[in-house]
């Protein structure tokens, strides 16, 4: 099974850690009504995009990319940045931007839309849309009486071969830099190289993790909760055998992270951004994020499929998903456990 190389990956995070304090060019983007950078991909929310250019008339120029490449180019770029608004794929990014005061604090009434949980402590950004890590198994293989209750069961001999991750997908990798943040780097070093020893496979993403379990060739995976829930939806539940299981009393593998948005501090355009942080907020965005993309609205009174669990019932760790921010030492991590 291929296993995509860090390299790229760990080159994006080194510049967004460490050397993303220089005054490089600003990114080539049309300077519209609102410049984006998202590191949500194109054909997840450009729906939401045209839905906001339809309804406010406010034209939207969007540089899509990786979540961690454009944090670093924002970090460079600094002042000069032509980007208004932030979308990321997960909370670290953003915390990495907070933390080095780029992202400006947001209105108390945009703020209090979303659960504290799911939002910066400091007011600088708030989620958007929630996913679960969940265990996707073969019930062919394990009941679900017999699936393990917390990740850190995974390393039993019991488990040798039969597991399988995507150590080069970025929601592994925030679940890692959870892992770390809970416990502590000795713990989630420990616990990859177990893995390692135990033969976990390894694959490119999520969805061929699924799969896999689908037919037979793993009995347990570790994904998010909505790629299950968008195949159910495509194919219908008879032609999806794989079954998941939501880890119970805040185990780092039942981690909810978020996509989120911030404004940044040097934007000339903050009325034209917070029309477009509220759209996001808004019903007409959370229902597209709930029904057609699973994951979890994360404002109030927005209905989600009614097969998904409740974001209330789920018992993800307490964390503050800002301080995901540590993404480098999580891959050098995961790449001296010999999984790349």
């Amino acid at each position: 099974m291929a296993v995509r190389r860090f390299q790229a990956a760990a080159l994006a995070v080194v510049t967004l850690a460490v050397s993303a304090c220089g005054d490089g060019a600003a990114a080539d983007v049309d300077q519209s009504d609102l410049v984006l950078y998202s590191g949500r991909s194109e054909d997840l929310v450009q729906p939401v995009i045209d839905d906001f250019e339809a309804q406010t008339g406010i034209e939207v120029s969007v540089r899509y990319g990786n979540t961690a490449q454009l944090a670093a180019q924002i970090l460079e770029e600094g002042e000069r940045s032509p980007a208004d608004v932030y979308f990321s794929q997960d909370g670290g990014a953003l915390g990495a931007l907070t933390k080095r005061g780029m992202l400006a604090e947001l209105p108390a009434d945009v703020l209090d839309s979303v659960d504290a949980r799911y939002r910066a402590t400091d007011g600088t950004w708030v989620g958007t849309s929630g996913r679960s890590r969940v265990i996707v198994f073969d019930p062919a293989q394990v009941a679900e009486a017999d699936v393990p209750d917390s990740v850190f069961e995974l390393t039993d001999r019991q488990w040798k071969g039969k597991v399988g991750i995507s150590p080069s997908n970025a929601s592994f990798e925030a679940f890692v830099t959870a892992m770390r943040v809970l416990h502590g780097d000795q713990v989630a070093r420990e616990w990859l190289e177990a893995m390692a020893e135990n033969d976990v496979q390894l694959f490119d993403n999520n969805v061929l993790i699924l799969n896999a379990a689908e037919d037979g060739v793993i009995a347990l995976g570790l994904i998010n909760h909505y790629y299950w829930y968008q195949q159910v939806a495509e194919e219908g539940i008879d032609a999806v055998p794989a079954r998941l299981k939501f880890l119970p009393g805040g185990d780092p593998g039942a981690l909810v992270n978020v996509a989120g948005v911030g404004v940044l501090a040097s934007t000339d355009k903050r009325d034209a951004a917070l029309r477009f942080v509220e759209h996001l907020l808004g019903e007409d965005a959370q229902t597209f994020f709930a029904q057609e993309l699973k994951e979890y609205p994360l404002v109030q009174g927005v209905l989600i499929p009614p097969d998904l669990p409740p974001l209330e019932s789920l018992q993800s760790p307490e964390i503050d998903l800002s301080d995901l921010d540590t993404l480098e030492a999580t891959l050098k991590m995961i790449e001296d456990a010999g999984l790349t």
